[in-house]
Order: structure tokens, then C-alpha cells, then sequence
């Protein structure tokens, strides 16, 4: 678990914050060609009661914006004198990807694939590792928001390591429209994290450079749930009450794709129930010529899609996970 006291002052950033206190901190990340400093805003909220240490993070991929507004819409309905515990916000961690709509930093590297990085390694490592000591290390818990990239979308969903019982549970109290049992990547935030001893949920919903009404409306009301879930909050009045059905559960999926080139028309939706071999649609020429279906390829929900018309043979087109029995 974080470092972080929960009692008396937290230190971070050359700024020291008392319970009951909110306060904007910034990091400096880098220095630009130009002798100017780049930093990593973070809005801190700690609350008068004693509890745990959450972070909320967001921009890892400079082109993912529905975690920025996220953040932005939990961090208005929380107040210092109800909250027990602390609060790190971290609404833009790539600022470099942020400030020019690239998904990558400045030397091409995915940020996401750089943890828990190095002080002393390339950019990426060493704003992997300004994270990781400044934020990581104090925190009890994480949620981390992405959306689909590369002209595709994703249902709202939690991918998180539901072995570990912190997760299982704040996976539950989210209630997202489906859960993910899915392993770790090899450099991400989440694996760093958790051989931390520090469980993180990932909340992926929408798409790439735009706000997504739903997936931002499911992804505060899911976090306010695991807030009050951690006994940092009370229920606030906004929040809408956790589902009483359990929550849908996937332990594997497979991408389907494409077999030709050429224009896809797809007519699945996200959130579909579908059944092994059902056409989801179809690619052709761009005059319809030899048509190749694109099916299921097995019993599930559709939770990622693309959407760029325009396919290339082997393109990753529908996201299938299979569901629990």
C-alpha cells in the first residue's frame, strides 16, 4: 500500500498540503527546446477525517480526452470537510501527447509501456518514474482512465486483475456495462502499480480526441461508487445507486479481422449480445464487389469497434469477450 500518512501534512511536489486542505500542485516534467518548463498539474484533496490515499489519472495516451473530464466533474463533487482521505488528481499525465493530440511523447514512445521507468532513463522513463514515486507511492488504490485509440471505440468497461480482492471489489462497486479479468501488460502503469502491492483499475470508454457523453457519464458515476466503496465519501445526491444485477464478467476476448481490404460496413453495436458466427458486416470494394462477411467468432458482447470506413487486410475490426456462464 501508499506511503502516504493519513494523518498530518502530505509532502509533495516542494508543497506541503494539511488535512482539510485542496491545493493545485504542479510537477515539473521536462524542460522544452524553448527554456521553458513543462509540468504535471495535479489537484490534491485531502480530507478532514483520516482514510485512504486514491488516485484518478488520465492523458497516459495525449489523444484519449474522456479521462480529462472525468476527473474534472469527480473532483467538483468532492469537498475537503467530506472527505475521509486523500485525493490525487492527475487529469493530463502525458502532457507532451496532450498539448499536440498525439497519443505518444516526443521521442515515440508509448508512455504506457514505460513504467515504472527510470530517473535517469529517456523521457518517457523519467515521467514514468515522476508518477510513479510521486503519486504511486503515496496511494492505497488507482483509476486509471483510457479511451479506444487508432479510429476505434470501446464499450465502458473495467479491465483490472480481479485475483486481487481490492480489485474485485471496486471492480463490483463501479458496476461498469461489463468487467474484464485481464492481465497486466509489460510496462504499463497497471503492472508497476501492482507489483507495488497497489491495485489500479482501468477504465477504458469511447474514443480517441472527443468527449463521449456516455462513457464520461458511466465513468463518474463509477468512480463516486468506488469512492464511497473505499468509505471516503458519503453517497453523494448525483450518484446513481449500483445496479442490484451482478456485474458482467469476461475472462477472455478475441479481436475480429479484417480478411480483405477495403470498405467496411459494420452493423454490430457496442454492447451487442451476439452469437458465435453471427455477421456483425462486411468489407467490399468501394463499388461492393466481392463482399467477405465479418462474423463472431464465438458467443459474447461487442465491447471495442472500429470506425475508420477504410480497412486493410488484417485490421482489427470487432472486439468479441466472451461472457461468464
Amino acid at each position: 500500500m501508499g506511503e502516504t500518512s493519513q494523518t498530518g501534512d502530505l509532502k509533495l511536489g516542494g508543497h506541503t498540503i494539511a488535512m482539510g486542505e485542496r491545493r493545485r500542485v504542479e510537477l515539473p516534467v521536462a524542460r522544452l527546446p524553448t527554456d521553458t518548463w513543462l509540468t504535471l498539474p495535479l489537484e490534491v484533496v485531502r480530507g478532514a477525517q483520516p482514510g485512504p490515499t486514491v488516485w484518478l489519472s488520465a492523458g497516459i495516451h495525449g489523444d484519449e480526452l474522456n479521462g480529462l473530464e472525468i476527473v474534472r466533474r469527480v473532483l467538483d463533487q468532492i469537498e475537503p470537510d467530506r472527505l475521509a482521505g486523500s485525493l490525487l488528481a492527475a487529469p493530463i499525465i502525458n502532457v507532451f501527447g496532450i498539448t499536440s493530440g498525439d497519443r505518444y511523447l516526443p521521442d515515440r514512445r508509448d508512455l504506457n509501456r514505460s513504467f515504472p521507468g527510470s530517473a535517469k532513463g529517456s523521457l518517457a522513463a523519467r515521467l514514468a518514474n515522476l508518477f510513479m514515486t510521486e503519486i504511486v507511492a503515496r496511494s492505497d488504490l488507482g483509476l486509471d482512465f483510457h479511451t479506444g485509440s487508432n479510429h476505434r471505440t470501446n464499450l465502458p468497461q473495467i479491465r483490472a486483475n480481479l485475483s486481487d480482492p481490492t480489485c474485485l471489489r471496486c471492480a463490483e462497486a463501479f458496476h461498469p456495462p461489463i468487467v474484464i479479468d485481464a492481465s497486466e501488460r509489460d510496462g504499463s502503469l497497471r503492472q508497476a502499480s501492482m507489483e507495488r502491492g497497489i491495485p489500479v483499475l482501468l477504465y477504458e470508454g469511447g474514443e480517441a480526441l472527443r468527449f463521449d457523453a456516455t462513457p464520461i457519464a458511466v465513468g463518474v458515476q463509477g468512480t463516486l461508487r468506488v469512492l464511497v466503496e473505499m468509505g471516503m465519501i458519503e453517497t453523494p445526491p448525483t450518484a446513481v445507486p449500483k445496479p442490484a444485477a451482478p456485474c458482467v464478467v469476461s475472462r477472455t476476448s478475441s479481436w475480429v479481422r479484417a480478411r480483405r481490404s477495403g470498405v467496411l460496413r459494420l452493423e454490430a453495436l457496442l454492447g451487442q449480445r451476439v452469437a458465435a458466427d453471427e455477421v456483425l458486416g462486411s468489407i467490399a470494394s468501394v463499388f461492393g464487389e466481392g463482399p467477405k462477411r465479418v462474423r463472431a467468432p464465438h458467443d459474447g458482447v461487442v465491447i471495442g469497434m472500429a470506425l475508420h470506413p477504410l480497412a486493410n487486410r488484417g485490421d482489427a475490426l470487432v472486439h468479441v469477450a466472451r461472457l461468464d456462464a
